[in-house]
């Protein structure tokens, strides 16, 4: 990413927060971090200050100064701790502050308008970007804005310092007289920019290669967390071979990619060091000549080391945190990424529109595939109320894509889909979802527990829907994903079909895992619990004929016929 990209991504996952609802409050608790840290530079040059005054008095061997000096010391040592400590805290606070906010949007982004579903293919990993990426972006980007405000107002301060303790140097070139004032205050800049420039010489790879680890980190973990969540199937198969050879594979670019994320920081931290310690020393070699020549006392050949070190440390911001800012930049990258592919989604909308009719009513209906294959071409349909449909077809023909863009998350669509004012549809996937956390959560989703209905009818519902096992473990906290068989989990949702109470039910091969019989259960379990909910199947099994009363049949062309059964 080029660095007017770069600065752009920045700037657009920046500045959000900061003219959000919160922004007063923001902008306040960052002045008063600001100011604490404002106030640890003051104390910095008073500190220095401190080291001529010291230091000449130990030189003078004036003891009767000693132990007032260390009282102010300690007075001046005790300040910088108590605000240094509370400079820390307040911006961890402000830090949790930001990354909630962030936190919130991009799970309302993500999660609104079933964004989550069109960036399946889209973006790798967003569970990586919210929980992770913004929590690093938050830290990163506050830690090198604080502490560039920091030490550029420590460049002002101990500038001013060092120019007027470094005296002027007077040398001939070319028999002209030449006088450079303020000499060590320009050696800084000139080290410095120097240092800056090599730096970034030395590190800027480091950046794609950050990137490209945590990418490929996810990755790793993903592969694992897929195993977990399918480990019956994989067992069945024998298939552990096959899953190993997966892991060394993404696990053997985590290493491969780490092995040069760990050269090129050798590099950098060979050079960043080595910049470090010359500058220890080269103050004190260039202040030599005015010490020895008596010019200066040893507290200022001290108060110009400090000074100097002080106005090097400032000039050499990026130097120092160039490891950070490739780590930001990679950073921004994955999160900017991500925002895009966020946006994308959210712009891809269905064409069908959605108008009020005493029963389901559907009108030149049209769907395709992404790569513009047609699947159903202008359907019209209508649907008695308390009637059932079953859609057919051979596999791939289209059922299940119909019956998402019946459920309006199917983008690439067009035509009109009419219900009744106010009805209640619910759609049942192949396999259902259950949530982590206890049988009653499973059983009711997606409602929360606070509005769960009574135990007693959530045991009888349990027991019309032939799960007596269950009635007994409402509160048992279980992966009951895991626990339960799918034919299992297929009766637990129909029993949050009677509990949702819906007008339309929509079915995707819903009762595929059970047995005929079982599957004729469930239906007129329905029929007699729900007389007047219209019902909408997909399936297969010629004994599902029977139990509806009209069939859709597609041929995968565009076609369709119907008939009554």
């Amino acid at each position: 990413m080029d660095t007017k990209k770069l600065f752009r991504g920045f700037w657009t996952l920046f500045k959000g927060y900061w003219s959000s609802e919160e922004k007063w409050k923001a902008r306040g608790l960052l002045a008063f971090v600001i100011s604490l840290n404002f106030a640890m530079v003051y104390l910095l040059v008073q500190l220095n200050e401190w080291y001529n005054t010291f230091y000449n008095a130990l030189q003078n061997y004036e003891a009767d100064k000693f132990w007032s000096l260390i009282g102010e010391f300690s007075a001046i040592a005790f300040t910088y701790i108590v605000i240094a400590v509370y400079a820390v805290y307040l911006r961890q606070m402000l830090q949790i502050k930001w990354r909630t906010w962030m936190t919130n949007n991009y799970l309302s982004a993500w999660m609104g308008n079933q964004t989550y579903y069109r960036l399946q293919d889209a973006a790798d990993n967003p569970d990586q970007r919210i929980s992770e990426d913004i929590g690093q972006f938050v830290n990163l980007s506050l830690g090198l804005i604080i502490g560039f405000l920091k030490q550029l107002t420590t460049l002002a301060a101990f500038g001013v310092v060092l120019w007027e303790l470094s005296g002027s140097f007077t040398f001939n070139l070319a028999g002209t007289e030449i006088i450079i004032y303020g000499y060590m205050f320009w050696f800084s800049f000139v080290y410095s920019g120097v240092g800056t420039f090599l730096a970034h010489k030395v590190g800027r790879k480091l950046i794609s290669l950050n990137f490209d680890q945590q990418k490929y980190e996810a990755d790793f973990r993903f592969s694992m967390m897929r195993v977990r969540e399918n480990s019956e199937s994989i067992a069945f198969y024998r298939g552990e071979a096959a899953e190993m050879e997966g892991f060394n594979l993404k696990f053997s670019n985590v290493i491969k990619n780490y092995w040069q994320l760990m050269k090129k920081t050798k590099h950098l931290n060979f050079y960043v060091n080595g910049y470090g310690q010359l500058a220890i020393i080269v103050p004190l070699i260039m202040a030599a000549p005015r010490y020895f020549s008596k010019e200066i006392q040893l507290g200022g050949l001290m108060q110009i080391s400090s000074a100097f070190g002080r106005v090097q440390d400032a000039l050499s911001y990026f130097v120092d945190s160039y490891d950070t800012l490739a780590s930001l930049a990679a950073v921004i990258n994955r999160l900017a990424g991500f925002t895009e592919h966020i946006d994308e989604a959210q712009q891809i909308k269905s064409k069908v529109t959605t108008a009020q009719a005493p029963e389901l009513k559907i009108s030149a209906l049209n769907v395709s595939l992404p790569n513009g294959r047609e699947l159903l071409k202008k359907l019209s349909l209508e649907l008695q109320n308390s009637k059932a449909l079953l859609v057919t077809g051979a596999s791939g023909c289209g059922k299940s894509t119909l019956l998402r863009t019946l459920a309006g998350i199917w983008a690439y669509a067009s035509g009109e889909i009419a219900l009744p004012n106010h009805s209640k549809v619910m759609f049942l996937p192949q396999k259902p979802y259950l949530p982590l956390g206890t049988l009653r959560r499973a059983l009711i989703y997606p409602l929360a527990e606070e509005n769960s209905p009574p135990d007693d009818k959530l045991k009888e519902t349990l027991q019309l829907a032939d799960l007596p096992a269950l009635v007994d473990k409402l509160d048992a906290a279980e992966d009951w994903s895991r626990i339960l068989s799918l034919g299992e989990q297929q009766r637990l949702a129909f029993a949050r079909v009677l509990l949702s109470l819906p007008d339309y039910i929509f079915l995707d091969e819903a009762t595929s895992a059970l047995d005929e019989p079982r599957e004729i259960e469930m239906y007129e379990l329905l029929r007699r619990q729900l007389p007047k909910m219209t019902v909408v199947s997909v399936g297969h099994r010629s004994t599902l004929f029977n139990l509806h009363d009209i069939e859709l049949n597609l041929d995968g062309k565009g076609n369709y016929a119907i008939r009554d059964l």
